[in-house]
């Protein structure tokens, strides 16, 4: 799905968020980093998607492209966020074992997406690798993570005007953690609820 053309009264204000964000590329010793979309997010994705479905053949049922890198022109951290559904519980753990052998670890999962179990690529810290790569959400099919993260996506994706001031709030939440993983997330949370109150008031309008 295509955004919308961005409206011209915002060309500045998109200019210069942009602008801002170029010297993310040079911290070097921070945790988060926030990159320009990069086109080939698109593509990993679609090579991250294909290995799933082929190692956890009648396992997975479902991948889909989650996140920031998922929409067209939105900074992000750079790590390809996915959603591998599951048709039923029993199926969690083989799959996690399947996906662990894509070169994933399991982590701890962040409490909005609990249940799900998460996986990380790669397994193994690489030197000069400050972030994962992949990050993996496994869940049942039904399950309300999902449906919370596709509906944010989709959201998202429908509106340029939507996408950049959500832009603008994840901005805003790195300069106030100042890079630090642990408040950058709890600032994200925040800015996640507030996203999910503006769709709610939006959709009660239409």
């Amino acid at each position: 799905m295509a955004l919308r053309e961005v409206s011209p009264c915002r060309d500045d204000r998109l200019a210069t968020l942009r602008s801002d964000c170029e010297g993310y590329k040079n911290m070097n010793d921070s945790r988060v980093r926030l990159m320009h979309h990069d086109a080939r997010w698109r593509q990993e994705f679609e090579q991250t998607r294909s290995n799933i479905l082929h190692s956890c053949a009648g396992w997975v049922i479902a991948v889909e492209h989650i996140g920031s890198t998922a929409i067209s022109g939105l900074i992000a951290r750079p790590t390809i966020d996915v959603l591998a559904v599951v048709k039923e519980s029993a199926g969690i753990a083989p799959a996690a074992s399947l996906i662990e052998g894509l070169n994933y670890g399991r982590a701890d999962s962040p409490r909005w997406a609990a249940p799900a179990t998460m996986l990380l690529k790669p397994r193994h810290a690489v030197d000069g690798q400050l972030e994962p790569t992949h990050c993996v959400l496994l869940v049942v099919v039904g399950s309300p993570v999902r449906d919370r993260l596709i509906r944010m996506r989709d959201w998202l994706r429908a509106d340029t005007e939507r996408a950049i001031d959500f832009e603008e709030a994840k901005v805003a939440c790195w300069r106030r953690s100042e890079g630090d993983l642990e408040t950058y997330q709890a600032e994200k949370a925040r800015c996640f609820c507030e996203l999910e109150t503006r769709m709610d008031e939006s959709e009660g309008m239409g």
